[in-house]
């Protein structure tokens, strides 16, 4: 009844193929890796053929812990290290500036984005001529001193340094759920106001969102709609949560809005009463993941095929079949239904 047809084959074939060709700069082709972490040596196959580059892109997992310094180090490492693999667009994960024991903690560490700590992430990508994702700072906004509360905030910084995007998170995690996970970022964070329109960067239009957004296909409609060919979640997710949900909400928001979903992640122990799951990934628009980490702090690297986003989308053409006009609204049937 559902045939998929010659045409659907030779899609699902080219789609299912599990090897892109990878470029680094200054080298030769490579087969596509899976993930490179501390401890493990960067590993690449020569497939032996010239083709044209597409964009590297590098996703970090990362521990942060109450110390900025610290956090600065891991970050800045790991950033260095990806741009001189030849990733244009590096993404880090929420938190990357710290995470921490308390909200008391959490308020007296948080700065304004005029603040020192943003200006050592300006000048790092202005020196690795990178686009850097900046996946939640802590942010005190205008309102702080009315509302004592900070924001999660999503830069996304060009290689000069300039800021041309802040998403603040929108959906706060406020779970307690027995046992084994209990938080409330409404405690001591606000919620963010709108959604941000995507940017244009060299890997394709980059919409961003942050963590606990991810349960919420809403955002990344709304975001595809805007022309979004990239959707970020950069994330702390807790292991019980992680464990359950986070690869197949992960590919779930690749597969609706037919996209590359680009999650950097928190992994391991923060300090005594906060672990993160890790297994930063990037998702393509099919919904297979290309590229993960593994365990511990490190970098995934994928590229970005912008002709085989497009050529899904014209193949399966799912927002032009959308029905905007009944969505939201549920009609009342008494007696059989009719058409």
């Amino acid at each position: 009844m559902y045939g998929e047809g010659n045409k659907g084959k030779r899609l699902r074939a080219v789609i299912q193929k599990p090897l892109q060709t990878l470029c680094l700069a200054g080298g030769k082709p490579f087969a596509r890796i899976q993930s490179r972490t501390r401890g493990h040596r960067f590993k690449a196959m020569s497939t032996g053929g010239a083709g044209p580059l597409k964009p590297l892109i590098a996703v970090c997992q990362m521990t942060s812990t109450p110390n900025k310094a610290h956090n600065w180090a891991s970050c800045s490492q790991l950033v260095r290290e990806a741009a001189q693999r030849g990733a244009c667009v590096v993404f880090l994960p929420e938190a990357f500036d710290f995470i921490g024991s308390s909200v008391e903690e959490a308020l007296s560490l948080a700065e304004p984005l005029e603040g020192d700590h943003l200006q050592r992430y300006i000048g790092l990508a202005r020196e690795c001529g990178v686009w850097l994702s900046l996946g939640g700072f802590h942010e005190k906004g205008s309102d702080w001193e009315s509302t004592g509360r900070i924001y999660n905030c999503h830069l996304l910084l060009d290689p000069k340094g300039s800021l041309v995007a802040a998403y603040r998170k929108t959906h706060l995690f406020d779970v307690e759920m027995e046992g084994r996970v209990s938080l409330k970022e409404s405690a001591f964070t606000n919620p963010g106001s709108k959604i941000v329109a995507p940017v244009e960067t060299p890997a394709g239009k980059v919409g961003l969102a942050i963590c606990y957004d991810l349960r919420f296909p809403e955002i990344s409609i709304a975001l595809a709609r805007e022309g979004a060919e990239i959707l970020t979640y950069p994330s702390a997710f807790t292991v019980t949560t992680g464990s359950a949900h986070w690869e197949v909400l992960l590919r779930a928001r690749a597969v609706e809005t037919q996209c590359y979903v680009v999650a950097a992640a928190q992994t391991g122990k923060h300090h005594a009463s906060r672990t993160s799951y890790g297994h930063a990934m990037v998702v393509d628009p099919w919904g297979s993941v290309i590229a993960q980490c593994q365990e511990g702090p490190g970098v995934c690297y994928a590229e970005i095929d912008l002709a085989y986003l497009h050529r899904i989308r014209q193949e399966m053409p799912v927002f032009s079949h959308r029905r905007a006009d009944l969505y939201g609204q549920v009609a009342a049937q008494k007696g059989f239904p009719s058409p």
